[in-house]
């Protein structure tokens, strides 16, 4: 089988490590990929925006299978476009994806659905935006409507900084042009991260893991795209995850066929649990960053064929190690704020896996080329164990200009 996978990120590094270990695989491809992953894919010098030439791609190279990364390329309708030309594809359509694209869309599903999330009202005024924070008082959540490469949701512990992220996202266009915001209770608990593969109504679970996403250590700092995650986790029962199977993966799925929009692909639960219960924080459409680089490693069975599987309306046949795994996000100083590219990169005697997320290779060398630049991904028997292993590995990273966190894993330790 030829598979192009469309992403960049650390996250496309992990889907094509795992790939690349199927026995169905001959050729790989990704668009646009980055220059640390060159070793296991042939990288196509495509946006992962640009769907028509995707598609031109696609059909010239006789590609068998394309899995989505980015939920960008999920709202460009990339999923419609090569379904049409009968081309096998793992994602959900522009419509399902609006689970993730449109956080209005994903609160009033939930609203007549009955699953459990955060009391909420959507706004396109700022003056009526700012009057309701007013009467509802801080700490209090202000997401923008849209995509905001997981930066646009504000955790406002005062009414200025609620007003200020109003601001942002209604009158400076700060993350685009979408001209909404949902504003929610402030919730309070460990938030996790619950991945299953989906088909219209049928939801096979992956493992569980949990992301942070502040910059530094204790949850300190701004909010980033994930400086590490982990799995399995300590705090979550088997009670709990059953009821966050059966009462809210599994009927938001149910719910997306009801409308109209049956969800193929990655179902990502964003979720919360709090004093009255585990509740809804967020929904995405496709594999999560940087879970998808702790999960992938966890899973036994082929994953080609799992999604090969979803696609023929198949049981995907899940099967998951006892093994914990942990990866450590090594960032470029200044992230999420400002920072500056093209340091020297260079790793020696790294026992774990290393998945790079923003690289560059210059004559033969790699250079910093993003806010988050890698993450390395240990496994152990235990949590502890995993982590120390991993802060080892990162003393191997040579790079004048890089930051990490320490501390990743302290809900479950």
């Amino acid at each position: 089988m030829k598979v192009l996978v469309v992403g960049s990120g650390g996250r496309c590094h992990a889907i094509v490590d795992k790939i690349s270990q199927s026995k169905l695989v001959k050729e790989i491809y990704c668009a646009p990929g980055n220059d640390g992953m060159r070793e296991l894919c042939n990288l196509v010098d495509i946006s992962a925006t640009d769907v028509d030439k995707l598609l031109e791609f696609a059909l010239e190279n006789k590609i068998d299978l394309t899995i989505v990364g980015p939920e960008v390329a999920l709202e460009k309708g990339i999923v419609d476009v090569f379904r049409a030309h009968n081309l096998k594809i793992f994602g959900p359509t522009k419509a399902a994806a609006r689970i993730e694209t449109s956080k209005e869309f994903a609160k009033e599903l939930m609203k007549k659905y009955n699953i459990p999330t955060a009391s909420f009202k959507t706004f396109t005024d700022y003056e009526k935006a700012c009057a309701y924070v007013d009467e509802k008082g801080a700490p209090i959540v202000i997401k923008y409507d849209g995509l905001a490469a997981g930066k646009g949701v504000v955790v406002a512990n005062t009414i200025e900084e609620a007003k200020q992220a109003l601001k942002d996202m209604l009158l400076d266009e700060k993350f685009g042009n979408d001209d909404k915001v949902v504003i929610e209770e402030y919730l309070e608990g460990p938030e996790f991260s619950f991945m299953c593969m989906v088909d219209n109504d049928k939801v096979y679970p992956l493992p569980l893991s949990q992301d942070h996403k502040r910059a530094l250590d204790n949850d300190k700092g701004g909010n980033t795209g994930g400086m590490g995650a982990y799995s399995p986790l300590k705090f979550i029962t088997s009670d709990d995850f059953l009821y966050s199977l059966d009462r809210i993966m599994k009927p938001v799925a149910n719910a997306l066929v009801k409308e109209g929009c049956p969800f193929t692909g990655i179902l990502y639960g964003g979720l919360m649990k709090t004093e009255n219960g585990i509740k809804v924080i967020e929904f995405n459409a496709r594999f999560g960053d940087p879970e998808t680089e702790v999960i992938l490693p966890r899973l036994e069975n082929d994953l080609v064929q799992s999604i090969l599987n979803i696609l023929d309306h198949k049981d995907p046949e899940i099967i998951v190690s006892n093994d914990t795994t942990i990866g450590i996000v090594m960032a470029s100083n200044g992230y999420p704020a400002s920072y500056n590219k093209m340091y020297s990169l260079e790793l020696d005697k790294i026992a774990g896996k290393v998945y790079y997320m923003g690289v560059k290779e210059v004559e033969g060398k790699l250079y910093t080329n993003g806010g988050r630049v890698l993450i390395i991904v240990e496994k152990a028997a235990d949590l502890a164990t995993a982590r120390a292993l991993a802060l080892e590995d990162v003393k191997h990273v040579h790079c004048s200009n890089l930051f990490y966190r320490t501390d990743i894993g302290h809900w479950s330790l």
